[in-house]
């Protein structure tokens, strides 16, 4: 790969930023060219704490940028889309947070605009690119835990702070949304094995008094043309985090009790018959992973998994499960 650092400019000053762009950046050598969000002293200390070059006063600024060549886009769901497609209108590559857009209609149009522009636009996925989820993948298909019957997907966690984007409707908040995309993404990893891309057989979901017009929680189950079922689950209202994925073959089950958070637990814990293992897959960030093959995109066009073909896919499913719940799915901003 080049050994010319990747231009980063950032939208906000999100929590998850810190440990989905900051810390990768000074890992690869990435420079952080600018910042900007709502408020500019909270962006001038944001800036000067994680080392930007510099401060603007509005995400359009940042985009503008002559110096950045590619936007991390973490602000609110509804945000996603709109953002997006002032970025790739500027002519920048985007590595935008999931969702992808508010809805499957909206994903298509950033997609086609991306390709129309020349630029690319990734989902940040980033659990995809760590050595944890290929060994899932790999295990699904090799035999070692036989023929596969079952993936569980399930995405849990407590509650938000009730301001908290992810409650609202108007931003496309819901635990679909925010945390559940990651099991629908995940399932969809295994397409593979299991024929093509898997459809919603149902699925129930549920709002909370409080935060009406948001899922508060969802379970859906898919089929894959070969016939193999998948089981999803989402919440925002559980008492713990629970980010597992879980693999039932014939022989017996692959176990990731954190495949989002490798490095906090990056176990994987084979069952077979009897028999039991534990293979610790490396504590390095996936989002180190994924900010280094997203350099590789920008530099040398090496494809990504989760690009926009794929981003359209996911959303369409999301739509899907919150049609056969009975909800409505996410309106767009733009």
């Amino acid at each position: 790969m080049t050994d010319t650092p990747l231009r980063l400019g950032v939208l906000g000053a999100a929590r998850i930023s810190e440990i989905a762009i900051i810390k990768p950046a000074h890992a690869t050598g990435a420079r952080l060219v600018a910042v900007a969000a709502r408020d500019r002293g909270r962006a001038e200390a944001f800036g000067v704490q994680h080392g930007f070059e510099r401060v603007l006063d509005t995400y359009q600024d940042v985009i503008d940028d002559p110096e950045v060549e590619a936007i991390y886009n973490p602000l609110a769901n509804g945000l996603h889309g709109p953002m997006n497609l002032r970025a790739i209108e500027a002519g920048k590559h985007v590595l935008t947070e999931k969702p992808y857009a508010s809805n499957a209609a909206e994903a298509r149009i950033v997609r086609d605009a991306a390709k129309a522009k020349g630029v690319h636009v990734v989902e940040a996925f980033h659990y995809a690119y760590h050595p944890l989820m290929k060994r899932m993948i790999e295990l699904a298909g090799s035999g070692e835990i036989g023929d596969l019957q079952l993936v569980e997907a399930r995405m849990l966690m407590p509650p938000p702070p009730a301001g908290d984007p992810r409650w609202q409707a108007a931003l496309a908040g819901g635990g679909l949304m925010d945390v559940g995309c990651y099991a629908v993404h995940a399932i969809r990893d295994l397409s593979g094995l299991g024929g093509g891309e898997p459809t919603v057989v149902r699925a129930r979901g549920a709002e909370i008094p409080a935060h009406l017009g948001v899922d508060a929680w969802m379970s859906a189950d898919l089929v894959f043309p070969s016939g193999l079922p998948a089981r999803l689950e989402s919440s925002m209202t559980h008492g713990v985090l629970d980010f597992s994925l879980r693999l039932v073959g014939s022989l017996g089950e692959a176990f990731a009790p954190a495949f989002l958070q490798a490095h906090l637990d990056d176990r994987i814990i084979v069952t077979v018959g009897t028999d039991q293992h534990v293979e610790s897959m490396g504590s390095r960030t996936t989002y180190t992973y994924q900010l280094e093959a997203f350099a590789r995109l920008v530099r040398e066009g090496v494809p990504m998994a989760t690009d926009s073909d794929d981003a359209v896919v996911t959303m369409q499913m999301i739509d899907d499960i919150y049609l056969a719940a009975g909800m409505e799915p996410r309106v767009c901003l733009s």
